[in-house]
């Protein structure tokens, strides 16, 4: 079987290498681009994501990348976001009493989060759902997180009768929050895997396995 094609999103978001070597050593064939063509024909799109909410929105902006996002979404094309490039898909971001738009695709705000220490930095357990498809045979290990933002509370209405709700994977630091979103092609995690050793590795191969 060929190997799936996937693009890294690249539109000046840190150090996105570690992403490429990551999803290459999971059996990927991998291409850094901002490109539309690119965007549009890989067979997964994977949004990195480190900083600022406002920045990450600004600089998808920039490179033209939200019409092609939203246009992979909407032709059911899957879709990965990791970290900021998970927080974006939701309503908006909340950094020092300002509020920024996301790309609307979920319910929620991203908002700083309520813990005795922040950043959350390190190893931590996630929750996720029954018959989640990403993390089939690594429900019970520890992921890497490095953030101080995160969507706390879940209030999605399923707007049709034979709607499938999202499926969403909790952690806690200080305070519950999303770790995880799998809804249909879009995908997304607040922590990294590519930085979470075996266990993020059997994470991108499950999702590489979906394409």
């Amino acid at each position: 079987m060929a190997a799936k094609t996937v693009t890294v999103l690249d539109y000046g978001s840190g150090n996105v290498r570690s992403a490429v070597r990551a999803l290459e050593a999971a059996g990927a064939q991998v291409k850094l681009s901002a490109k539309p063509e690119d965007i549009a024909e890989c067979d997964g799109l994977f949004v990195p994501g480190v900083g600022a909410f406002a920045a990450v929105m600004q600089a998808l902006k920039d490179v033209g990348a939200i019409r092609w996002i939203g246009r992979r979404i909407a032709g059911g094309r899957p879709v990965l976001g990791v970290c900021v490039g998970h927080q974006v898909f939701f309503d908006e971001g909340v950094e020092h009493g300002i509020r920024t738009p996301g790309l609307g695709e979920w319910p929620g705000t991203v908002e700083l989060l309520k813990a005795p220490v922040i950043p959350h930095m390190g190893w931590n357990t996630v929750t996720p759902p029954e018959g989640s498809k990403l993390f089939a045979g690594i429900e019970n290990e520890r992921f890497y997180f490095v953030h101080s933002y995160a969507v706390q509370e879940w209030n999605f209405e399923v707007a049709q009768p034979k709607m499938t709700p999202p499926q969403v994977t909790w952690a806690e630091h200080g305070v519950p929050f999303i770790a995880g979103i799998e809804n249909g092609p879009l995908c997304a995690l607040q922590f990294h895997p590519e930085k979470s050793g075996d266990a993020g590795a059997r994470l991108l191969r499950n999702w590489l396995e979906t394409l």
